[in-house]
């Protein structure tokens, strides 16, 4: 094998002409020098397409390449100018690297899957580049992912919600496929204009084409989605529902709690203070302690006991689905409507008035938002591994690689 070959291969470039091997004793790194071979020449650094040249560019560059052992490597190269039709005069394409990168496709590559896959300090130390450098190489794989194949291609169920992201109330919008998994579109802010930007990427005739949207309940969801996507159900989420009966529980007993304390019932009032972790837990998941205090908030036969049985039937709606939920959701309704219990009447109002049919698609459809809820627990995981984001390009492009299934394979691996 020619040592041309053997630095090719160890290189992991193709289409390329080894001219040299030197090594930089100021660099203490090896710089290897190439061509692009006579076909990958002359050609738009965006698009790729043949175009006349402009001029020489500023002369030789170097791309930073993956360490040989301990020894770090630069591919050295001219690096002419071309004058696109489309993108106007550019830096001529080449073979081993993406548009206005200074590093190997190989070594961007490794760089996308360790910051997937490890924490901030082992990329940064390994590979010997900042944090900030991880963020626009991580932009580059993705951009570069998102070019070969849309992800809004094919959207039929998306489950859409929001994450924070920072203090402040400062938010993402997220949505995800029920069908892959996979989070398809991120965006800074939580508003209907986020939202619509959404539906603008996927086009009015790729919008037509979803069937199903599930959410959390929110306005500034549903209003979008309705006007957007007339053939798709909107299913309302039912953890959010059985945590706005776990809100009003939670009211009940405030409200109880403050009664006692005005009337001078110090005591009762103590005894109650303990019982909101017994009333807000599933009963089969209730230590011994708090299923002692349940049974004595049961003995009251109060307000209380009541909002709790409330509460524990709504769940009861989401574990029965279809026809058997709706016809429980229904009696609750009514229950619900004349308990005399403020909370729950305006809970049950509210209900009735805006959530009822997208509550009932959710029951006979037997879906949830879990998709969207399962993302957003993976984001913060990203979150912390890279202790924030600053950028918020970063973060997203980062969001798109761990949970878009675009994360590139390690160099000179094969495909699973």
């Amino acid at each position: 094998m020619r040592l041309s070959r053997v630095w090719k291969r160890l290189l992991d470039v193709e289409r390329v002409v080894v001219e040299s091997v030197d090594f930089d004793e100021v660099e203490d790194a090896f710089v290897v020098g190439v061509r692009p071979r006579a076909g990958a020449r002359s050609r738009c650094g965006h698009c790729g397409r043949v175009a006349p040249g402009y001029d020489g560019g500023e002369g030789r560059r170097r791309w930073r390449g993956l360490d040989l052992g301990t020894t770090r490597v630069f591919l050295e190269a001219q690096a002419p100018r071309v004058e696109c039709p489309e993108h106007g005069v550019t830096v001529a394409a080449v073979s081993w690297a993406r548009h206005r990168s200074r590093f190997v496709t190989g070594f961007e590559d490794q760089v996308a899957w360790l910051a997937k896959n490890t924490s901030k300090l082992a990329v940064t130390q390994l590979m010997r580049i900042t944090w900030r450098t991880v963020g626009s190489i991580i932009t580059r794989v993705v951009a570069e992912a998102h070019a070969r194949a849309d992800p809004l291609d094919g959207l039929r169920r998306i489950a859409i919600d929001e994450i924070s992201v920072r203090k402040g109330h400062r938010y993402m919008t997220v949505v995800s496929c029920h069908d892959t998994g996979r989070l398809v579109w991120l965006a800074a802010g939580r508003s209907k204009a986020t939202l619509a930007g959404f539906f603008d990427a996927l086009g009015r005739s790729r919008s037509w084409k979803l069937r199903l949207v599930t959410a959390d309940g929110a306005e500034w969801i549903s209003s979008v989605v309705r006007a957007r996507c007339m053939n798709a159900r909107l299913a309302l989420d039912p953890f959010h529902v059985v945590k706005w009966a776990t809100d009003a529980l939670d009211e009940v007993r405030r409200d109880v709690w403050n009664d006692a304390r005005r009337a001078g019932a110090n005591a009762f009032a103590k005894e109650l203070k303990g019982s909101r972790f017994a009333l807000w837990k599933n009963p089969d998941k209730l230590t011994e302690r708090q299923q002692a205090k349940l049974a004595w908030v049961a003995t009251l036969n109060g307000p209380l006991y009541r909002a709790w049985l409330l509460k524990e039937e709504l769940r009861q709606v989401f574990a029965l689905k279809g026809e058997d939920g709706i016809a429980l959701l229904s009696h609750w309704l009514t229950w619900a409507l004349r308990c005399r219990i403020p909370a729950f009447v305006k809970l049950a109002r509210s209900i009735k008035a805006n959530y009822l049919p997208a509550l009932h698609d959710a029951l006979r459809l037997k879906v949830s938002n879990a998709i969207a809820e399962s993302t957003n627990t993976k984001l913060r995981v990203l979150m912390r591994v890279a202790f924030g984001y600053r950028d918020t390009g970063a973060l997203i492009a980062m969001a798109m690689l761990a949970r878009g299934g675009i994360c590139p394979r390690l160099p000179g691996r094969a495909a699973a």
